[in-house]
């Protein structure tokens, strides 16, 4: 079942989080990480993220983080999926896939149709649902250097 995230949930989501942080290689991260990221989940204010889980009989499997925000080329705004993450023995039994149509569902539902995400090159697995469920956009990505 795919609900939205409550503070019950926050010991099995930070357990998620943490592995997706892992795969992208930020490991130990501080308490006050989870704590505020957890905070803007759960907040109920409607311009800030959103988070979806995929809850099987009380034990989460994955997760999603999502946000609305505005945009110069389409009136109605788009939807920014940030974060989508499975548990390891949970991969292949459509979670994922079931977590981004959520989000789908959720943006359309706020007239906002336009939804995208992120992914690393060289997330494979990843990458092969993604060419089915959306259109790989042609845009290259750069970061300001720190």
């Amino acid at each position: 079942m795919i609900r939205e995230l409550r503070p019950e949930d926050r010991a099995p989501w930070q357990r998620l989080y943490e592995g997706y942080q892992a795969f992208y290689g930020f490991h130990d991260r501080p308490a006050a990480f989870y704590d505020k990221a957890f905070a803007r989940l759960v907040s109920g204010d409607a311009r800030d993220f959103h988070g979806l889980v995929w809850d099987e009989g009380g034990r989460l499997l994955g997760l999603t983080h999502y946000v609305f925000h505005p945009n110069l080329w389409r009136d109605e705004g788009v939807c920014y999926l940030q974060d989508l993450f499975t548990a390891p023995e949970a991969r292949g039994r459509g979670v994922a896939r079931g977590l981004i149509e959520a989000v789908y569902a959720a943006a359309d539902r706020a007239g906002v149709p336009a939804v995208y995400w992120l992914t690393a090159e060289d997330n494979y697995p990843g990458r092969m649902l993604y060419d089915r469920v959306a259109a790989k956009s042609p845009f290259i990505r750069y970061n300001r250097k720190l």
